[in-house]
C-alpha cells in the first residue's frame, strides 16, 4: 500500500532537503502564535494582537511571491543568504521593543520589515522534489501529499513548542526559538546545493506572461485567501477558547489536535492514485472544508472543539496538495516557485483581515461568538471559487 511513500524516498538527496525544509519551515505553526503571547502580555489587548498579525500578513501577502520569484531566477541559496539574515535582524529588534516597552507604532515597523523577507520554504521544497521526479506525476502526488503531512507535523509540534515557551519561560522565548529553528533549517537547505533546480534567468526576448494573469493560478489563489483567512482566525479564536476556559496551555494541544486531521488524511492521500483530475478534487475538498467549518459554532467544550477541529482538519490536506497541483501544471517550469508562493501568499492575505476582525470580535463579544469568522471566510471562498466556473470546467475537460 505505501510503496509510493517507499519509491519518494529512495530519491537521490530527497530525505536530506526535506528534513531541512521541514526544520526551516517549524516558524510558520509558532509566530503567530508566538505573536499573539508575546504581544497580548505586553499590551493586555486582542486587537493590537491582531492588527500586527493582520499587518505583517500584508506584507507577506506581497513579499513571499517576490522572494521565490527571485528564486526562480537566480537560485534559492542566493536568495536564501540575502533575505533570511534580514529577518532574523527585525524579529530581533521587534522583541527587543516589546520588551522595553517601546511605542506600539515602533512594533509596528519591526514586524513590517520582518515579515518582508519572509521565505516560502515549503514551496521550495516541494520545486525541488518537483526537479528531482521529473514527469513522474504518481511520485509528484506522493511527494505534495508528503510534504503536507510534513506541514501537518509542523502544525502539531510548533503550537505546542510555542505554548510552553511562551507560558514556562517567557512570552518572547517562543519567538526565539522559531527564530533557532528558521535558521538551522534554511542553513542546512541552502548547502545542499547539488538538488538544487537551476535557475532560470529572465529571457528580455521571449518573457513568459505575469503568473497571476493565469486564470488557472487565479481560480485557486482567489478562494485561498479566504482559506487563509479561515486558519487564520481558528488560530486566534482557539487561544482565546482556551483563555477564556482557564486553561491556556490547551492552546498547543487543541491545534496539535486539528494538525493531526490534516496529517491523517495526507498520508492516505499520497498512496491513492487518483482518477479524478486535480480541479475537481480541488472543488469536492473545499466544499468538505467548508462544512466542516460549519460545526465549530456550536462548540461549548474542549472535548467537542478537539473532535470538530479533528474532523475539520481531514480536509485540508487534500485542499492544499490539489490547490498546489492546479497551479504548478498551469505555468511553465521557469515560474513554478513563484506559482507556489502565490497559492500560500493570498492565505495570509486572507489573514489578515481574519485577524484584525477575529480579535475584535474577541475582544468586544467573546471567543463563542468568534467561531463564525472562520465559518463565513470558507463560505465566502466557496462563493469566489465558483465565479471561475469556465476556468474549473476548461481545466477539467482538459485533464
Amino acid at each position: 500500500m505505501f510503496t509510493p511513500y517507499r519509491e519518494l524516498f529512495q530519491t537521490p538527496g530527497g530525505l536530506r532537503f526535506s528534513l531541512a525544509g521541514f526544520i526551516g519551515r517549524m516558524p510558520i505553526s509558532m509566530d503567530s502564535l508566538a505573536l499573539i503571547f508575546i504581544v497580548v502580555h505586553a499590551s493586555g489587548s486582542y486587537t493590537v494582537a491582531g492588527a500586527l498579525a493582520a499587518v505583517g500578513s500584508v506584507v507577506v501577502a506581497i513579499a513571499m511571491p517576490f522572494w521565490s520569484r527571485t528564486a526562480d531566477r537566480i537560485g534559492q541559496k542566493r536568495t536564501l543568504s540575502y533575505a533570511i539574515p534580514i529577518r532574523i535582524g527585525f524579529l530581533t529588534l521587534f522583541i527587543a521593543l516589546v520588551n522595553l516597552d517601546a511605542p506600539v507604532w515602533s512594533w509596528f515597523v519591526s514586524i513590517i520589515f520582518a515579515e518582508a523577507t519572509v521565505i516560502n520554504a515549503g514551496g521550495m521544497v516541494r520545486r525541488r522534489w518537483l526537479w528531482a521526479l521529473g514527469e513522474n506525476r504518481t511520485l509528484i502526488n506522493t511527494a505534495y501529499s508528503y510534504e503536507s503531512l510534513m506541514d501537518e507535523f509542523v502544525f502539531i509540534l510548533g503550537p505546542v513548542i510555542a505554548t510552553f515557551c511562551a507560558t514556562s519561560i517567557a512570552p518572547s522565548a517562543a519567538l526565539i526559538v522559531g527564530l533557532i529553528f528558521m535558521f538551522v533549517g534554511t542553513t542546512s537547505f541552502a548547502l545542499q546545493t547539488h538538488t538544487e533546480p537551476p535557475p532560470h534567468p529572465r529571457d528580455q526576448h521571449a518573457p513568459h506572461p505575469a503568473v497571476m494573469k493565469n486564470t488557472a493560478v487565479q481560480a485557486v489563489v482567489v478562494p485561498s485567501i479566504f482559506i487563509g483567512g479561515f486558519f487564520s482566525a481558528v488560530a486566534i479564536v482557539v487561544v482565546a477558547f482556551a483563555q477564556e476556559h482557564g486553561s491556556p496551555s490547551s492552546t498547543g494541544l487543541l491545534l496539535a489536535i486539528w494538525a493531526a486531521g490534516s496529517g491523517v488524511s495526507a498520508i492516505f492521500h499520497g498512496v491513492i492514485k487518483w482518477k479524478i483530475d486535480l480541479a475537481s478534487r480541488f472543488l469536492i475538498f473545499l466544499t468538505a472544508l467548508t462544512a466542516l467549518s460549519f460545526p465549530l459554532i456550536f462548540v461549548t467544550n474542549f472535548g467537542f472543539l478537539a473532535l470538530a477541529l479533528f474532523c475539520n482538519g481531514l480536509a485540508i490536506s487534500p485542499l492544499i496538495v490539489s490547490a498546489y497541483g492546479v497551479a504548478e501544471t498551469a505555468v511553465p517550469p521557469a515560474q513554478i516557485t513563484e506559482t507556489l508562493a502565490w497559492v500560500i501568499a493570498g492565505m495570509p492575505l486572507g489573514g489578515a483581515f481574519a485577524s484584525a476582525l477575529t480579535g475584535w470580535v474577541i475582544d468586544n463579544h467573546g471567543a463563542h461568538l468568534a467561531f463564525w469568522v472562520p465559518f463565513g471566510c470558507m463560505v465566502s471562498g466557496m462563493v469566489l471559487a465558483l465565479t471561475y466556473f469556465r476556468t474549473w470546467n476548461r481545466l477539467r475537460s482538459a485533464a
